[in-house]
C-alpha cells in the first residue's frame, strides 16, 4: 500500500536521525546538523502535546544579516508517533517577509496552505537527505 505524504515525511525524519522509529526525539532540546558547505540545520524541540501525544519541533536554516538572525526557511512541524505521521504547521522566510500558519487558534485550518506546506516540507526533507545531513 502506498504511503501518504505525512507518513513519507515521518520516514525522512527517521532517516535524518531526528527521531527514532517509535517517534521519540533523538535529542533533548536542540540539535544542529552540518553537511559540507550547506547552511547548518537547526532543530529545536518546542513542545509535547498531551492531548494527542504529539511533538512539535522547528527545522531552520539561519543566517545573520546586519546583526539579525534570518530564517531561510524555518518551519514548525508536528510529529504524531502513534500514527507515524508528520505535518507542517508554519513556514517562515524572513528575507521575503513571509510567515504562514496552517492552524488558527480555534482549531480551524487552511486546507490549501496545509497541502502546500506539506509538499514543501517533503521536498525540503528529501533535499536535506540528498545533501548529506544526518544525526545517525
Amino acid at each position: 500500500m502506498k504511503k501518504i505524504i505525512n507518513e513519507t515525511m515521518y520516514d525522512k525524519l527517521v532517516k535524518l536521525g531526528i527521531i527514532n522509529q517509535d517517534g521519540s526525539l533523538k535529542f533533548d532540546e536542540y540539535l544542529k546538523l552540518k553537511s559540507g558547505s550547506f547552511m547548518d540545520l537547526n532543530i529545536d524541540h518546542l513542545s509535547h502535546k498531551d492531548d494527542d501525544r504529539s511533538i512539535v519541533i522547528s527545522l531552520a536554516h539561519n543566517y545573520n544579516q546586519n546583526g539579525d538572525v534570518m530564517a531561510d526557511p524555518d518551519m514548525e512541524i508536528r510529529i504524531i508517533p502513534s500514527m507515524k505521521m508528520v505535518e507542517a504547521l508554519t513556514f517562515q522566510q524572513d528575507n521575503m517577509g513571509i510567515y504562514q500558519q496552517v492552524y488558527l487558534e480555534d482549531g480551524r485550518f487552511y486546507p490549501s496552505l496545509k497541502i502546500e506546506l506539506n509538499k514543501f516540507l517533503n521536498s525540503w526533507l528529501k533535499n536535506l537527505i540528498e545533501q548529506g545531513f544526518s544525526n545517525n
